[in-house]
């Protein structure tokens, strides 16, 4: 029991380094996971892999639009986002208006690629607004609601396994940086090029007037959809449900619009660009503005709009021309709309084959084992004492290992970056160790316990002080929206740090035993 007491170091290691076997190699061991599935993973490890390594595409695009700063917006920005989209003559979803924060003023944001700069201008100050400036571009936080609605689409999509992030340029321009390993750019544009807006109408003649009347009765925020379905006896439909809160108001703007007792329609999806053309008695979904769903109501749902029932089960079905139309109704309505379009021609894309990223990957795995090769070479050279050595190269091995758990269970993604970070993790850790054993072995005998810890613990602080160095050194590329650099940071601090905290003090307990023995 005291040997354990002594050797405590130890045995953390040889409990991360079964911990980090778990992670490893047992089948859905991380969360969320297995070894088997998921984009850029294989079979024989839970380890996923970036395009980099499993092939795949990457697009880095911008967000169109403009933003007008110093603009003094109230706490009811809706009041302004209307009134410039009147004055511009844009849909109002393209205007987003925030207040600042205390003693500053606001910002207004245009996302449509047809207004010009003097425009916005003249639309502001027509209602009364004196911007300090306008500039190509989004703010901060709609470039995190885009990562963030772009992410939930991947999701949501065929494409999961897909990692999205802000990155700067080197000229300053910021990008939205998808990556979907496995995967075509041709995929990831066709559900990215439109922000997935959902509108549902009801189309009815005004009696007083007899004229059309096209009302928005449903906004998408208020609509649940489930699984595109494809039933024999009528065409693809996507079940929705109405949110509880919008449904007494849904259910009464129809029964007063005239569907109370039912009605038919007449008119095709097909043969319809926009609402605006719709002449029909209809319930009309729109999805990026182009009619998905035109249809009449059933007498059974009109009767439940009329006596109030609907609101306690509002569901009902939104039919479509095509399971393609079905899905991409589902995919909008499951993970909401874009804030803004993502400019793809002012981009870049970028596709790797599979058989070059394995290519990659066997050189990699090359790359390592003779960095492992020379460094237990250089190590033997110095101390001709297997004793020595071979405890060395394995704790240097040992805190590989437990970086790439500390990865699987994380299931961050590597790429060629990262595994620069293992290379340099190990060539800091052996020199760590080196420094422990010079420090002990080349100052003298060591003959009590006492000699060997007032060693150790110098060598120890020279070790804490090298990474303590490299962890600021790293912090910046970690918090700079610089793509790889950052993964290559994090796999560098996270290797230090296992190694000060773990594999060094692991290292001393081992060398101690190995000394006092002698």
């Amino acid at each position: 029991m005291s040997a354990l007491r002594e050797n405590w170091r130890v045995v953390v290691l040889i409990v991360l380094l079964l911990v980090s076997t778990v992670a490893l190699f047992v089948p859905g061991a991380p969360p969320g996971a297995s070894a088997s599935d998921g984009a850029g993973g294989n079979q024989t490890t839970n380890l996923q892999y970036g395009i980099e390594l499993s092939g795949g595409a990457r697009i880095q695009a911008p967000v169109v639009g403009m933003t007008a700063e110093g603009v003094n917006v109230s706490d009811d920005s809706s009041q302004i986002e209307g009134a410039v989209a009147n004055r511009l003559d844009i849909d109002s979803l393209d205007v987003r208006a925030r207040a600042g924060q205390a003693g500053q003023n606001g910002t207004v944001e245009v996302f449509n690629a047809s207004v010009t700069e003097s425009e916005f201008r003249a639309a502001l100050e027509a209602e009364g607004y004196q911007p300090t400036g306008i500039r190509d571009g989004v703010t901060d936080s709609t470039r995190q609601d885009m990562v963030d609605g772009v992410q939930e689409r991947i999701t949501e999509s065929a494409l999961s396994g897909g990692n999205v992030q802000q990155v700067n340029s080197p000229g300053g321009q910021n990008f939205i940086s998808i990556t979907a390993p496995g995967r075509d750019a041709e995929e990831l544009i066709d559900i990215l090029e439109e922000r997935g807006t959902v509108r549902v109408y009801a189309v009815y003649r005004n009696e007083s007037t007899g004229n059309w009347t096209r009302e928005q009765v449903l906004n998408q925020d208020a609509i649940r959809a489930g699984t595109a379905q494809n039933p024999q006896g009528s065409g693809p439909v996507v079940p929705v449900t109405v949110e509880q809160e919008a449904a007494e108001q849904f259910q009464d703007d129809m029964a007063q619009a005239g569907f109370g007792g039912g009605a038919s329609c007449d008119s095709e999806p097909e043969n319809h660009d926009s609402v605006e053309t719709i002449n029909s008695t209809c319930l009309v979904t729109t999805l990026n503005g182009k009619p998905v769903f035109i249809g009449g109501v059933r007498p059974s749902l009109g009767e439940s709009f009329a006596d109030g029932s609907f609101a306690n089960d509002p569901q009902f079905q939104m039919e479509t021309t095509s399971m393609q139309e079905a899905r991409d109704l589902q995919l909008s309505l499951q993970a909401g709309r874009l804030p803004a379009d993502l400019d793809f021609e002012n981009g870049n894309q970028n596709t790797l084959s599979p058989a070059l990223a394995d290519q990659f990957k066997t050189n990699s795995l090359i790359t390592g084992l003779l960095a492992v090769l020379a460094v237990s070479l250089v190590v033997y050279g110095r101390y001709r004492r297997r004793e020595v050595a071979l405890p060395m190269i394995f704790t240097a091995l040992s805190e590989v290992y437990i970086l790439l758990g500390f990865v699987a269970l994380a299931q961050y993604p590597l790429n060629l970056s990262h595994l620069a970070g293992f290379i340099a993790v190990i060539g800091t850790g052996v020199d760590d160790l080196i420094i422990i054993g010079d420090e002990i072995l080349q100052q003298g005998e060591v003959e009590t316990g006492r000699v060997f810890q007032s060693r150790f613990r110098k060598a120890f602080w020279v070790i804490g002080a090298a990474a303590a160095t490299t962890i600021v050194a790293m912090v910046p590329l970690v918090g700079l929206p610089l793509g790889d650099l950052s993964g290559f940071a994090i796999i560098t601090i996270v290797g230090v740090l296992i190694g000060v905290l773990v594999t060094r003090p692991a290292y001393g307990d081992i060398l101690r035993s190995l000394v006092l023995d002698e």
